[in-house]
């Protein structure tokens, strides 16, 4: 349990309003406090929005970071802490990808996650993200038999999930369900190359363009999700080279993972490069990581465990005191229930 500070609530307008002496004095002295209290509790939001508040970011943000040919940064959360530090770190657009099937509900593959759990881990991206643009996949089994259902499940994580556009696998065999989803107004981030929603098909997580033909159904695929209204389009485990062609050859920005520095932005996920994951766990070779939050976490616990058994946590600084004539009232009542 700790201590936060936090906002206390407006003086009630019954209470201004009233002129008596004693109403004025009660106003007076509410307004006199901190704005801030102390609250004894752990149950409390986290954290403090950021001391300077970006401005919103938004289709036309993204689309002016594209012309003026600046990298646009994106980056998975799936619940509300891994979105709060990154709303905060400033990434232009946050995704809640389907990869949270197994980096956070420890599933086999993204195959396994279904749209409610899909809906409730974006509300809780939502909730922490003031600035980033939010992204929420569309996971396998609610968008391939019909454009309806695409639609149907699009407006869901947007309405339900609270983001701004949602993302999904597939090209030119996808086409006419973007251009339903876009014509009901939902921004669409498509998503070609590398599918891992149909890994099976592709037999595994194997690059793709890396042929002449694989190349041009890539490009073919891009060219048909631009053309159906996508915003934007992610294009994973591609060949670099593959990748800067065919961003040169489309009017939207594309997002890359596994396809190089030629790309009009990048993303990874979060739980990849922050390194929060136990030592010997695979990494796919585009993947950097930045930190070490697993070895943080690990060192932290271990800590704390150690000091429990110790008792040397909690110390008297982490306790709240009692006035010693209270404290003596009460070991005299207790003595007397013994007798």
């Amino acid at each position: 349990m700790s201590t936060r500070l936090t906002r206390l609530q407006p003086i009630p307008n019954t209470l201004l309003s009233r002129s008596t002496p004693a109403h004025n004095a009660a106003a007076a002295s509410i307004a006199a406090r901190s704005q801030y209290q102390a609250r004894n509790s752990s149950h409390s939001p986290l954290g403090v929005p950021p001391a300077a508040q970006r401005k919103k970011v938004t289709l036309g943000t993204l689309k002016s970071l594209h012309e003026k040919n600046e990298p646009i940064t994106m980056i998975t959360a799936h619940d509300f802490p891994s979105a709060h530090v990154a709303d905060h770190a400033g990434m232009d657009m946050i995704l809640v990808g389907d990869s949270l099937a197994m980096v956070a509900l420890g599933m086999e593959d993204t195959s396994e996650v279904m749209l409610e759990e899909m809906i409730l881990h974006c509300r809780s991206v939502a909730r922490a993200t003031k600035s980033a643009f939010t992204i929420g996949d569309l996971p396998m089994g609610c968008y391939e038999i019909a454009p309806e259902q695409g639609l149907e499940s699009a407006i869901r994580v947007v309405k339900e999930g609270r983001v701004q556009g949602i993302k999904l696998e597939g090209g030119i065999e996808y086409a006419r369900t973007i251009e339903r989803i876009t014509g009901a107004g939902i921004p669409v981030l498509a998503h070609v190359g590398l599918t891992p929603q149909r890994q099976h098909s592709l037999g595994g997580f194997r690059v793709q363009g890396k042929t002449t033909t694989s190349a041009l159904k890539v490009l073919e695929d891009a060219l048909a999700v631009q053309a159906a209204g996508a915003f934007g389009v992610v294009l994973e485990a591609v060949p670099a080279e593959v990748a800067a062609l065919i961003t040169k050859n489309l009017r939207i920005p594309t997002i890359g993972i596994g396809a190089g520095n030629g790309c009009s932005g990048q993303v990874l996920v979060q739980v990849d490069m922050s390194g929060n994951f136990p030592p010997g766990r695979f990494l796919p070779k585009f993947v950097k990581q930045y930190g070490n939050v697993w070895s943080e976490s690990m060192k932290a616990i271990e800590a704390y465990k150690s000091e429990v058994k110790s008792r040397e946590y909690p110390a008297p600084a982490h306790t709240y005191p009692m006035p010693l004539a209270e404290l003596t009232e009460f070991e005299k009542l207790i003595e007397a229930r013994r007798t």
